[in-house]
């Protein structure tokens, strides 16, 4: 299972929100950069970020720091927020990011996803599946469509996409666990690469998703609350097989 640390920006700090709410922030470095190097000194090999300004303002509004992260660290960053056109997508493949991920846009148009990984490959472009009550949320969790995270999962998988990011809004930021049946749910329906994110708040969360067979976690709060050592669960969930 990859294991993702998590940085999450917002007017160039590193932070952590509580379902999503912009007013429910908790800052945690004034170095993002500081931040990643850190994870990668404890062994992490990927990287999560996410441009919440951007997520608001429906483009990226931290390329600055984001080239300073992926200029700091030598391991794969992905990066979500505020990406919804092909110049956005581009832009950040050329700060040096591996793989953007794509939320709002896919619910909203989903033939710009099949265009995307058409031209940049499916190891580019991941989907970013928000939900609340299984329903997918829009616009930085400000809106809820009527589409269901299972429907979208499945219509993605048509177009080629290999990796979704999904996450339960009601857990995240809360500490109170992954939604590791609904994870494993699309795991199982789609085939896809899915990525749990949302709620990650000790290592006994990490061994349900584990053992649930899911392909990857996305750890943020837990990480900068001292709840789950990095190096300790990569050396348990990464670099071991079931």
């Amino acid at each position: 299972m990859q294991l993702y640390p998590a940085i999450d920006m917002k007017n160039g700090q590193c932070v952590r929100l509580k379902q999503g709410a912009f007013n429910d922030i908790t800052v945690y470095s004034d170095a993002p950069e500081e931040m990643a190097a850190q994870w990668e000194s404890q062994g992490a090999t990927w990287l999560h970020l996410v441009d919440l300004d951007g997520a608001l303002a429906g483009h990226s509004v931290n390329e600055a720091v984001i080239r300073k992260i992926t200029e700091t660290v030598s391991i794969p960053v992905q990066i979500g927020g505020g990406i919804r056109s092909r110049e956005a997508i581009a832009s950040m493949l050329s700060l040096g990011v591996e793989r953007v991920i794509i939320g709002t846009k896919a619910v909203e148009q989903p033939d710009f996803i099949r265009h995307m990984i058409e031209e940049f490959g499916a190891d580019r472009i991941v989907v970013g599946v928000d939900a609340k009550d299984g329903m997918v949320a829009t616009e930085g969790w400000e809106k809820v469509s009527t589409v269901s995270a299972s429907d979208l999962c499945s219509q993605m998988k048509e177009f080629g996409v290999k990796h979704i990011v999904y996450t339960d809004i009601a857990r995240d930021g809360m500490l109170t666990g992954p939604n590791v049946a609904y994870t494993k749910k699309l795991t199982d329906d789609t085939g896809l690469n899915i990525i749990a994110s949302g709620g990650m708040s000790s290592m006994e969360d990490l061994k349900q998703l584990y053992e649930a067979g899911v392909k990857g976690a996305i750890i943020g709060k837990a990480l900068y609350e001292n709840r789950i050592r990095l190096s300790e669960a990569i050396s348990e969930f990464e670099n071991r097989t079931l």
